[in-house]
Formats: structure tokens, sequence, C-alpha cells
């Protein structure tokens, strides 16, 4: 039977999860000449990066990833894109981005049901400050957490360790709420709970431990938490 009391800290990923990212795949097609086929591959080449970067013992700005990588899958079919420009593309669109319309309404349903909510991305510390100031997000959150403040990106599971530690809680006490099946996984690896929000073109990793909720949007997912005793 799953386990129903409340979380300690619930702790948010922040790319897709809570920010639409319609406007920031726009802006990377059209530095990739309109090549809308490439974007998964952009996004996995990013998030596969920020891995061989970690687990090389380096650390990297996730920004400063993503426009390597645009230039690598650029450079891959027949594009060129200066570094120049690739970091102002990434930079940029990375910092525009809206609150999915669910997001709102779901954080400060949670925020008065009394819990703690916490940002934990692995965008830098300026980058979520940026983002949450446009999307009008900053005052939910009791926290803002940066895998650049421990120098390894999630999944890794000595990030997930070391957010349960900033926030004075025992990884039983912690749960993730995230979009990408990637970073659920890693979580519940490390020993925490976890909730997903299935966004379009988002699925769990099927090999991981099932989550505690799965819901299409956040406000779903609130509802079942308030409930919790």
């Amino acid at each position: 039977m799953l386990e129903k009391t409340r979380p300690k800290v619930l702790f948010f990923d922040v790319n897709e999860t809570l920010l639409d990212l319609t406007e920031m795949k726009a802006t990377v097609s059209t530095a990739l000449h309109g090549r809308d086929d490439l974007l998964s591959l952009w996004f996995t080449t990013m998030l596969h990066y920020s891995l061989v970067t970690s687990a090389s013992g380096h650390y990297e700005h996730f920004g400063h990833i993503g426009a390597a990588a645009l230039q690598m899958v650029a450079a891959n079919n027949g594009i060129t894109i200066s570094e120049k420009h690739a970091r102002e593309t990434i930079g940029k669109s990375l910092s525009a981005l809206p609150a999915h319309p669910d997001v709102k309404p779901a954080l400060a349903a949670l925020k008065d049901a009394g819990y703690t909510l916490v940002s934990f991305t692995n965008s830098s510390n300026q980058g979520v400050k940026n983002q949450f100031e446009y999307a009008g997000l900053t005052d939910f959150f009791d926290e803002r957490l940066s895998v650049e403040d421990v120098g390894k990106f999630k999944p890794f599971s000595d990030t997930y360790a070391w957010a349960a530690r900033k926030m004075n809680a025992t990884p039983e006490e912690c749960m993730l709420i995230a979009a990408h099946g990637w970073d659920v996984a890693g979580a519940l690896w490390a020993g925490w709970r976890a909730a997903f929000v299935s966004r379009p073109g988002q699925q769990p990793f099927l090999l991981a431990p099932q989550t505690e909720l799965a819901e299409p949007d956040l406000k779903k997912i609130a509802e079942h938490l308030i409930a919790y005793k």
C-alpha cells in the first residue's frame, strides 16, 4: 500500500515541469534552420553531455552544455552555428519561458496547505533566478536549489543527497515532482519519494521503481498531496 503521509519537503524540477518550453524550442528550431525534427536530438544530447561532465568530475553551466550540444547537432546536419550565437540562443530562450497554466494554482494551493516548496534544477543559480522573475514564480518557493552549488548534475544520487541535507531532511522526507522520467528515477533510486507529471511527450523510465503519483498536470498532483495526512 502506498505511503500517504505528507513529505516534509516538496522539490520541483523547473524546465518543462514548471516552465513551458514551447517558445524555447521554436528559438532553437530557428537556429537549426527550421529543423524541428532535430529538437529531441538536441535536448537528449544536452542531457547526455551533462552526465558526461559530471561523471568525469567536472562542472559546466547547463546553458553552456546546451549551447555546445546545439553546435554539435547542427554540425552533424550541415549547419554552422558559432559558439557566441549558440550561447545567445540558449541563454535568451531559457530565461524567457512562461509557466504552464496549471503551475501557479497548484503551487498556491500547496503553499496554502502548509507545504515547504523548493525548486531543484540543473540550471544555474542566476539562470533560475531570471526564469522565476520572468515567469512570476519567485514568491511561491521557500528555497531555490541549483546543482551549480554541488557541482554535479541530476540524476546523480549525490546531488539528491545534497539537496536533502540542505533542507535538513532525510531522503524519505523528500519528494521530487518532475516531468522527466530520468529525474524521478534518480530521486527514487536515491531513496526519495516522487511524483511524475506526464507532460506531452514525457514518459517514466520503465526500468525504474514506480512513482507514488502520476498525473497529467500539477493541479491533480496537488490535490492528492493536499489530501495526505
